[in-house]
């Protein structure tokens, strides 16, 4: 059940007739084809979800075939080039549906666009990377984006912080230039989405260890090469739609017209790409919230308890107005950084990363009243609230825990760009 009628989508001035058509299109697309295919796909076997012609692989397809996947990519490098509401809305429509399928779509276009954001420098990067990717409808070419290691989770985000330039900590996955390549040594670890499937990934390795995390690169590789290996795909609590799992380099060697920068704009391109990802994630938390406070708000008006439905005691009414509080919040907040840090250069990523913890921390707590208003068929796995709860808790961990990310946002209100 939708709640439009307390929607304020419906009186924001910010969006247009065309979003309004948008966002009931994504609306129809995701839940006809991606809610179904993810609550299926939750009961598999992480190996039966990868597997060829798997409800995943079909999903991305329609996905591709929609030409969603291009979704940051300007028209005239062969994308639809969504505004950045219209993309707020398709996050937003796509993760009410399915997180999984959302932060799928998210590591999807992570080459491409990376690749798009230094167009000027590299103009090669446009043939090479960008428009093959935009006229892939069979998914041959889908990305990922490898960052994580087995030893640095969240520390290998904090960018803009005297820690990223601690010397005693490097990256596991290194590389070494060897005339005109690179060779890239070390692995990845189980967290990276789509790193079972994908066939080319935006990687961050160490160059300069010296410089600590900041010593680092980053380069567009194809993983179907010589010396790339993956581990079994990761089998996990929620999320469990989208593939996770190890990617290993053994003397892989990377072009070096492949390499999108070196150590000397690493720390700026992290913090860059770390306030996309985080102002996605954020996005994600909020449609996520809003399926679960919908799933709430249908189920007290049909449960009867004490003579009554739910929804006509006092206590559950309390928490229905404050769940749809923080939906709409997360909204309005989620909105306002995305719309500003893909309009504004620099962007400010301190917003981003408070916007990931508010709005992931809101949904968490939506979810955890959903599931008292459920009360024992809750923990049932015949409601969809049981997979959302599972589904939700992995945002306050996904691209960063909210716990370190919020020192990282002390920092930047302190001492950064977003100081007070």
């Amino acid at each position: 059940m939708s709640y439009d009628y307390l929607d304020l989508n419906s009186v924001n001035l910010e969006l247009t007739e065309e979003h309004e058509a948008l966002k009931q299109t994504l609306r129809k697309f995701a839940m006809d084809n991606l809610r179904p295919a993810a609550i299926e796909l939750d009961k598999m076997s992480p190996e039966e979800v990868i597997k060829e012609d798997s409800l995943f692989w079909q999903n991305m397809k329609k996905i591709h075939k929609n030409n969603y996947h291009t979704a940051l990519i300007p028209e005239e490098l062969g994308g639809i080039g969504l505004d950045p509401i219209a993309l707020h809305i398709l996050f937003e429509e796509f993760a009410y549906a399915s997180i999984g399928f959302a932060v799928a779509l998210g590591v999807d276009f992570f080459p491409s666009y990376m690749s798009a954001l230094i167009i000027a420098e590299y103009p090669e990067l446009e043939d090479m990377i960008i428009r093959p990717f935009a006229n892939d409808m069979e998914c041959r070419l889908t990305g990922c984006w490898a960052i994580t290691e087995p030893a640095h989770g969240s520390d290998i985000l904090m960018s803009n912080t005297p820690y990223f330039r601690d010397p005693k900590v490097t990256q596991q996955l290194v590389g070494k230039k060897q005339g005109n390549e690179w060779v890239l040594n070390g692995q990845k670890s189980a967290w990276v989405s789509c790193g079972p499937t994908a066939a080319q990934a935006s990687v961050f390795f160490g160059i300069d260890p010296s410089m600590g995390m900041a010593g680092g690169a980053i380069a567009i590789v194809d993983l179907d090469q010589k010396g790339v290996t993956r581990g079994k795909p990761l089998d996990k609590l929620g999320q469990r739609e989208l593939p996770q799992g190890e990617i290993f380099f053994d003397n892989v060697e990377v072009p070096e017209n492949r390499i999108l920068c070196d150590q000397e704009a690493y720390e700026e391109m992290t913090s860059l790409i770390l306030g996309v990802a985080n102002a996605g994630m954020a996005t994600y938390g909020l449609g996520a919230a809003r399926a679960a406070f919908e799933e709430a708000l249908t189920y007290s008006k049909e449960r009867v308890q004490g003579g009554k439905p739910l929804c006509e005691h006092q206590d559950v009414q309390k928490k229905l107005a404050n769940m749809f509080l923080k939906v709409e919040a997360a909204r309005q907040m989620s909105r306002s950084v995305m719309n500003y840090n893909l309009t504004c250069f620099p962007p400010l990523t301190g917003y981003s990363i408070a916007s990931k913890v508010f709005c992931t921390n809101a949904a968490f707590e939506i979810v955890c009243d959903a599931m008292q208003i459920f009360g024992g068929y809750g923990l049932s796995k015949e409601y969809l609230i049981e997979k959302l709860f599972r589904d939700i808790r992995a945002t306050l961990i996904e691209d960063g825990s909210n716990d370190s990310l919020t020192l990282t946002i002390a920092n930047h209100i302190l001492f950064g760009e977003d100081a007070y």
